[in-house]
């Protein structure tokens, strides 16, 4: 950040402070300066200067981009940031224990909002961000897109601030479509075709790989449903049962069951990124916010290889979902929340969503994806599929429920029934449409 950066962050924390003491902002309750412990005098262009802050991330590419970054806001504004990473299934648990507990800390978190977004806020773990965003002109809440925003919404309730958002696409090996006269598929069908034809064991060449463990795979099912016309809760009740649904279902399990590797149903995003980055399948179906997996030589052994396509088609269309994966939050027992929105206005400015970009990690500014500097990072193949995708997509991708867990469970059972062959399909979606909606029912008491 150039100087004139640190002076424009440093009295945008003044700012802040300053509704924050008039207004009281700050959603359940919003401290304000005085309870923020700031070390300065009244007036200093540091005002919130000696405040200690508890971030809190997952292990992902955002995070390892930020950190380097964090000494130029803690020099702008006298705020320092200590960091704690733990992978996803970690954080989720930490967080639950903590925020269960009553304890103030952390102050700022990385969340999943469609995983454990509406279970925080329910709980009232989470700040209410309405009476922040607006209150520096400069930060332009609305630069965020439409449908990101509207992943960490609750209840008309801004509960996160978008950070990574993501989009189903097509991945392919270039060389072995050229080689076999194949064009990248623009169906569904394609799909199914291209992948039994290139599919060849004997070579541990297999046509398509995806997530097939029973709750990781629903994410990646959810583009199959929408493009089928389907979805799983249609007018607040379950509807995976429905022909399209199950329709999906089925050609999602098939896919895997007669064009898979070995071992699927033990496959979340690491181990099916791993089998396409080992040269060993000819297509996979995934985030885009995943690509650098496949991409960088370091990772893979397909890195000059790596095609990308727009979801395939069903008969609805290709409507791939397109939705906020990572947002951050305010802890509401926080007792630094002036502090902690500094810090959220400054991850979240534009200046680090471009520098985030740069690093190959998708955020929801428009201007930073209008910027050709903001998708230099990117291969050029990918961007005109990602901006595509922003306009056909879906804004979430599994059931939008408290209970996210057991619905996903419910839903995943389905498709593993179709990877092992076991017993009626419809009758199996016909009782996971129970299951799911008796989850609707007790969320909703």
């Amino acid at each position: 950040m150039r100087t004139h950066g640190f002076v424009k962050l440093a009295a945008v924390v003044a700012t802040t402070v300053s509704l924050a003491a008039c207004s009281g902002a700050g959603g359940n309750g919003g401290a304000g300066a005085p309870q923020d412990g700031a070390a300065s005098a009244p007036g200093s262009d540091k005002p919130l200067a000696g405040t200690e802050l508890v971030l809190v991330t997952a292990n992902h590419p955002w995070s390892e981009a930020l950190t380097p970054l964090l000494p130029e806001f803690e020099q702008a504004t006298g705020i320092k940031v200590k960091v704690e990473n733990y992978f996803e299934d970690q954080l989720t648990q930490k967080l639950t224990v903590q925020f269960t507990a009553g304890s103030a800390t952390p102050d700022v978190f990385m969340y999943r909002p469609l995983q454990e977004g509406r279970l925080f806020f329910k709980n009232g773990w989470v700040t209410p961000l309405n009476d922040y965003v607006n209150q520096n002109a400069d930060y332009d809440f609305a630069d965020f897109s439409q449908s990101a925003v509207g992943t960490t919404t609750v209840d008309g309730k801004i509960a996160g601030i978008p950070i990574v958002t993501e989009r189903e696409i097509l991945y392919y090996r270039k060389d072995l479509l050229e080689a076999a006269g194949i064009e990248a598929p623009k169906t569904i069908d394609d799909l199914i075709a291209a992948a039994k034809q290139l599919h060849d064991p004997s070579r541990e060449m297999y046509g398509f790989v995806a997530r097939g463990q029973r709750s990781p795979l629903v994410t990646q099912l959810s583009s199959f449903i929408f493009s089928e016309g389907g979805d799983f809760i249609t007018d607040g009740q379950a509807s995976i049962h429905t022909p399209e649904a199950v329709k999906a279902m089925t050609t999602y399990g098939t896919l895997l069951k007669e064009a898979g590797p070995p071992g699927v149903l033990n496959m979340a995003w690491p181990q099916a990124f791993g089998v396409f980055a080992q040269g060993k399948a000819a297509f996979l179906t995934d985030a885009d916010s995943l690509y650098t997996n496949l991409t960088d030589p370091q990772k893979s052994t397909v890195s000059d290889k790596v095609g990308f396509a727009v979801f395939p088609a069903g008969s609805a269309g290709s409507k791939p979902f397109n939705i906020t994966s990572w947002g951050l939050a305010i802890n509401e027992r926080s007792e630094k929340k002036e502090a902690a929105w500094a810090f959220i206005e400054w991850a979240t400015g534009k200046d680090i969503v471009l520098k985030q970009q740069q690093k190959g990690n998708p955020g929801a500014r428009s201007s930073v994806w209008d910027n050709p500097e903001g998708v230099k990072a990117f291969p050029d193949e990918l961007v005109p599929v990602i901006r595509e995708s922003m306009e056909l997509g879906v804004g979430h991708d599994r059931p939008l429920v408290i209970s996210v867990g057991e619905a996903r469970d419910a839903v995943g059972e389905v498709v593993m029934r179709v990877i092992t062959g076991e017993g009626d399909i419809q009758a199996a979606a016909n009782r996971a449409n129970e299951l799911l909606q008796a989850v609707i029912d007790k969320d909703n008491k």
